[in-house]
């Protein structure tokens, strides 16, 4: 396995130099009647220095090889010369966005879901992302996508069905993007690339189910706030029937009691404003 060695090239300004120093003999030595000489400081000039001359910008690379054999990789910015027969491959080392695209996958119980991701990597061993991969682009896009439905299938869209699940797709957005990252970083390290970030961009049920999960939730909602309804409605019950008591309001007898709390039940509990009905006779007539 190839492994990132750094090196540091000749400065182009002294070959620079040599190179316009080649080129003016040629041309003094074809004025004096020297073409041998001349063709020599040409050939010199033009095949040997010239094409070794390069440029390497802020945040990229060059990789070179030699006949075959990788000779190394020049991180530093500026203006170099190396041998004019070496293959040169520019690699970015800039941080760069994958927006991943929707996909449809099963989620640990089975239902039809789709999820997307946004990953932040860099290239940070460019031997590996040039040698041990035949496109290492299309590596990270292709091993994302894996990542991402592997991660889906272990864990439920929320627990719903599954109460005793301590994480999952919706509620436990940082695990699930720790665990992303974490196996994103031990799938792409054979390409030299460090994620740097990975996070969920969309999730969501699949199309065909959307419309029943969403009438589960609202009845969940509902069933939820009903409850909490009649737990406040009992408790003020129980505190009007100690309170009349306490003061010696009124005796009630166990008809009255039932009677009583069967009306502020249905007055604490009802989805309307409740009528309020006057009667002028006795509760047994």
């Amino acid at each position: 396995m190839n492994t990132e060695k750094t090196i540091s090239p000749i400065s182009g300004y002294i070959a620079l130099f040599l190179f316009l120093a080649l080129v003016g003999g040629a041309i003094f030595s074809f004025i004096t009647y020297h073409p041998v000489i001349g063709a020599i400081c040409c050939f010199t000039g033009f095949i040997l220095v010239l094409p070794g001359l390069l440029i390497n910008n802020p945040n990229q690379s060059k990789v070179l090889t030699l006949f075959g054999n990788y000779v190394g990789t020049i991180k530093e910015d500026g203006f170099f010369w190396v041998n004019p027969f070496t293959v040169k491959k520019m690699v970015s080392l800039k941080a760069r966005n994958l927006n991943g695209q929707q996909i449809k996958v099963n989620d640990k119980l089975g239902n039809p879901i789709e999820i997307a991701a946004v990953i932040v990597w860099q290239v940070k061993d460019t031997a590996k992302a040039i040698f041990e991969v035949d496109d290492y682009i299309q590596y990270i896009n292709i091993q994302s996508e894996a990542a991402v439905r592997h991660l889906a299938n272990m864990f439920p869209y929320d627990n719903f069905e599954d109460e005793e699940a301590n994480i999952t797709l919706k509620d436990g957005a940082e695990k699930v993007s720790a665990m992303l990252e974490a196996e994103l970083n031990e799938r792409l390290l054979r390409a030299g690339i460090d994620v740097i970030e990975a996070r969920l961009s969309h999730l969501a049920y699949a199309t065909e189910i959307a419309g029943a999960m969403l009438q589960r939730q609202q009845a969940t909602a509902v069933v939820s706030a009903r409850k909490q309804i009649v737990e406040g409605a009992v408790g003020m019950v129980e505190m009007a029937l100690a309170r009349l008591s306490e003061k010696n309001i009124v005796e009630l007898d166990e008809e009255r009691k039932a009677a009583m709390v069967s009306n502020l039940l249905v007055v604490l509990c009802g989805d309307k404003n409740v009528s309020p009905v006057v009667n002028t006779g006795t509760l047994y007539h």
